[in-house]
């Protein structure tokens, strides 16, 4: 994994360097990816801020922050997004997450929704992913987990069947389902994928349907640590060995 920079004078540098790239005058939405350690949250907010009056960015977005951050972060500079993780094996958002974005009016951004292919249902039980595929770091994406989890693929399928949907499309219409306010990032290279996640639109759940749904979801154990477990373990141990 790599290391974290939220120093003023680095973020102001980056921004610039987007900019260029872009070739554009600012940007939507500029993330903070990752909560720095090292640099307290009201420097990063008074540093977007200011990115703000100079009209380089729009809107403050925050990835995998602790809500404490996102209140700290948020009394400076509004935070316009929440970038998190959230699928049908990861659900730890609906914890606090969800109510703190109710509570901010916050916009929540979904990650991983679509179990980073997992739940296309094209991913085998055995298959072994090489050192280029970022799933070779998901504890989740070893032979033993995805293994372990076909029963959330085969409780997934179920669902796809009674629907007359794709497995994909079941996942993407179930996180949409959840909250107004949730807007899923999905991977789009094919033009049959867009087809495909265009075709999430047209389905719904009762009320009672997603009441089932999560009585089965809570129900299944999911094997395998998701993969900002892991990378915050390395910040962690990096912080360790700093201090």
């Amino acid at each position: 994994m790599g290391g974290l920079d939220s120093r003023p004078e680095h973020i102001k540098k980056v921004v610039e360097e987007s900019l260029k790239r872009l070739r554009t005058d600012y940007i939507d939405l500029y993330y903070q990816h990752r909560v720095d350690p090292k640099v307290p949250i009201e420097e990063v907010a008074h540093t977007m801020n200011e990115l703000k009056k100079e009209g380089k960015i729009r809107a403050f977005g925050m990835s995998e922050a602790e809500p404490k951050f996102v209140e700290r972060a948020n009394a400076i500079s509004p935070v316009s997004a929440l970038q998190n993780e959230y699928s049908l094996w990861t659900r730890e958002a609906e914890k606090e997450a969800f109510g703190l974005c109710e509570h901010l009016d916050i916009g929540f951004v979904s990650w991983g929704t679509m179990g980073q292919g997992f739940f296309s249902g094209k991913v085998q039980a055995n298959e072994k992913f090489g050192a280029d595929d970022f799933r070779s770091m998901f504890h989740r994406f070893t032979p033993e987990a995805l293994k372990a989890n076909q029963v959330l693929l085969d409780f997934i399928r179920e669902l796809a069947d009674s629907k007359k949907a794709t497995p994909a499309q079941i996942a993407l219409a179930w996180a949409l389902a959840q909250k107004p306010f949730i807007v899923p990032i999905v991977g789009i290279n094919k033009s049959e994928h867009l087809k495909e996640n265009l075709g999430a639109l047209e389905l719904s759940f009762s009320n009672e349907e997603l009441a089932e749904i999560k009585n089965r979801l809570e129900s299944i154990t999911i094997v395998g640590d998701r993969l900002c477990d892991a990378f915050n373990r390395d910040i962690l141990a990096q912080k360790e060995n700093d201090a």
